[in-house]
């Protein structure tokens, strides 16, 4: 492995002028910098950024926090994030937290001992609390006064409930999210502001998670406490997809005898059959956004905004009743 004395030694000068150039901390003569430059291309050197970063105080990494990798939308926002940074010369340092907060401390820890510029999460647990670093929540409704981008959950939980109220339901199930996500409820409260308004009859499901075990559990316990059922708003598309692939296990006819909603469209809602009908959240704007402002905020830029919410939209397809078809 290349090092920076290799450097010095081939361009003829101190490791300390090599130091000098690499971090352009102090003075450094044409012809050195030449000699330099050029034993750095011979050599391909690159320079540690962990190291360089202690040196500068400063570094070119930032870190993610995610809150489980398995679920499409979040590698979506993800994408968005790493685009962004990219284009600002800095390089992402990814945490997969799966809801366990020992090991959000873990990779918190892990940020700050690579001295990252900044945090971007997707979680709610302890980075918001860390002051001494830019930080901006994504996906997720602030609960202080952090840098936010997230979806307009209200409004989505008001589209889902419309969207099924369309199919003329009887007896409605509306599975609610972890109660730690505030956006989980803030579904809630717009889906049950229209039902309330139709004078509709449901019953709430919890879940205690967002994951795929979560979403399997959920399809099994949906229909042995609501036998019934004939319409669902799930609280994301994975749980969606889950009670769409049990329903069609039973022999229960999508969307005739069984009409379902989701959340997020992640890429797999359109490509099963019958699709599952969804809200959609832009996970790659969101990401894209939440990474632009954090760019502002490390690089002390002016900010207009420190909360943006993002439109949410209806994707009407094959698993909700039509109108015409009633």
């Amino acid at each position: 492995m290349t090092t920076i004395k290799d450097v010095a030694k081939l361009a003829g000068v101190s490791v300390a002028t090599v130091s000098r150039a690499i971090n352009q901390s102090g003075y450094v003569g044409v012809d050195s910098a030449k000699k330099i430059e050029k034993a750095i291309k011979q050599l391909d050197f690159h320079p540690s950024e962990v190291a360089r970063s202690l040196y500068q105080k400063k570094s070119k990494l930032v870190g993610l926090l995610l809150p489980d990798i398995s679920n499409p939308f979040f590698p979506l926002l993800a994408k968005g994030v790493e685009d962004k940074m990219n284009e600002a010369g800095y390089h992402l340092i990814l945490g997969n937290v799966q809801e366990d907060m020992a090991k959000e401390q873990d990779y918190l820890k892990a940020f700050m001992q690579n001295n990252v510029a900044g945090i971007l999460s997707a979680v709610d647990g302890g980075a918001s609390n860390l002051k001494e670093i830019p930080f901006v929540l994504l996906d997720r409704v602030a609960t202080k006064k952090e840098y936010v981008v997230h979806g307009n959950d209200f409004e989505g939980g008001i589209l889902s409930a419309k969207a099924i109220a369309e199919g003329n339901p009887k007896e409605i199930v509306l599975l609610v999210g972890p109660k730690s996500i505030k956006g989980s409820l803030e579904r809630l409260r717009g889906s049950v502001s229209i039902l309330n308004e139709k004078n509709l009859t449901y019953h709430l499901l919890q879940t205690d998670s967002f994951q795929f075990d979560s979403a399997k559990k959920a399809s099994l316990e949906l229909f042995e406490q609501f036998p019934a059922v004939d319409s669902v708003i799930a609280s994301n598309d994975v749980h969606g997809l889950a009670i769409l692939k049990e329903a069609l296990r039973r022999g229960i006819r999508v969307p005739e005898e069984l009409q379902i909603i989701g959340y997020d469209d992640i890429p797999f809602s359109q490509m099963v059959y019958p699709s599952l009908a969804t809200i959609a959240q832009p996970a790659y704007e969101m990401g894209y956004q939440g990474a632009e402002l954090l760019c502002r905020c490390m690089e002390n830029q002016p900010i207009d905004k420190k909360i943006i919410q993002l439109p949410v939209l209806l994707k009407e397809r094959e698993t909700l009743r039509k109108k015409e078809s009633l």
